[in-house]
């Protein structure tokens, strides 16, 4: 069985795709296969593509389908053991893949493995190390704007960014994909979930690096960005979380939100904000019949799932959320 595919979504972005495809190509362990699933450009990406990289395969979408169902679309085309993901904004170090593709290897009981994320234009800060999930029902970033010499040890976390990951094939096949009633945003935490629900574990690999434009597509605290981090938030929690510890979460989530509208409505995204929450609501009953089907087939017991929740620092978000508005 060739041994992996990287899956490249794009959007707009051709001068940065350009660029994620040469790192790529520039691997110390090549791909056996590499697509582009372009959403809808009117920018000429995939001519541009087709020009340059003749033996990238392309899925050309006629519009925006999402990162969820666009991801879907080129993961089912999949023949290798193992998938990785790469944003269109991200460069890969030339051992980026090699790194994941051992670490896999090495550890049979790794069903996902999250890369080191470093800014592009700030190298010497982390971007992402992984991705955490906290006691309120909050997607953590794992080193957020920490120095670039931490985060060094390998180690099990809570999931991986799929703008930067690799996947075991059998694993996706075993839990599904993406869930696409989301579009974008908390994708990643979700399948993270269910992975560990099912008794799959992610293991950080900080000698994998990529170099990231950060939230180069949608913006950072942007309308959407709030509209659908904060609407599939909920979504996860309700999916995902098992019940003995949502009765223990829940004031936690309650509070997090609560100081979430908050800060939003100050900085004058209140009103995306009410309209995710008031979205993941008239949601809700498809998301139990999701949660029904999702805790009836979970393997790991409470304890298990209880250990990888770790605590919610609210003010080290606001501190981290300050330095990026600083920072532009």
């Amino acid at each position: 069985m060739p041994l992996i595919t990287v899956v490249v979504l794009n959007w707009n972005r051709a001068d940065m795709l350009m660029n994620c495809l040469t790192s790529l190509f520039s691997q110390s362990h090549l791909p056996d296969r590499i697509v582009v699933v372009d959403n809808g450009s009117t920018d000429g990406s995939v001519a541009r593509v087709k020009h340059r990289f003749p033996g990238v395969h392309i899925i050309d979408l006629p519009c925006n389908m999402g990162f969820c169902r666009a991801n879907n679309m080129a993961l089912q085309t999949v023949q290798t053991r193992y998938v990785a993901l790469l944003n269109n904004d991200a460069v890969a170090h030339p051992t980026w893949l090699e790194h994941l593709i051992q670490a896999m290897t090495d550890h049979p009981e790794a069903g996902s493995a999250a890369c080191k994320m470093l800014y592009a234009d700030h190298p010497e800060l982390i971007d992402r190390a992984g991705d955490g999930y906290s006691m309120a029902g909050a997607g953590i970033l794992r080193g957020r704007r920490q120095p670039a010499d931490r985060f060094d040890d390998m180690e099990w976390i809570f999931g991986a960014c799929a703008g930067a990951a690799i996947y075991r094939m059998d694993m996706l096949h075993d839990i599904g994909l993406f869930d696409e009633d989301f579009f974008l945003l908390y994708e990643d935490v979700d399948l993270a979930f269910r992975a560990q629900l099912r008794g799959y574990r992610c293991l950080y690999v900080p000698d994998a690096r990529v170099y990231h434009w950060a939230s180069s597509s949608i913006g950072h605290d942007s309308r959407m960005s709030v509209y659908y981090g904060h609407r599939n938030l909920e979504w996860v929690y309700l999916k995902n979380m098992p019940q003995a510890l949502l009765l223990k979460t829940w004031p936690h989530h309650l509070v997090y939100n609560g100081l979430s509208g908050l800060f939003f409505s100050l900085r004058g995204l209140g009103l995306p904000f009410i309209r995710a929450k008031k979205d993941a609501a008239a949601g809700f009953r498809n998301m139990m019949t999701k949660r029904r089907q999702i805790q009836a087939t979970r393997k790991a017991g409470n304890p298990e799932i209880g250990r990888i929740l770790s605590p919610e620092h609210l003010m080290d978000r606001l501190i981290i959320r300050k330095k990026r508005a600083k920072n532009g």
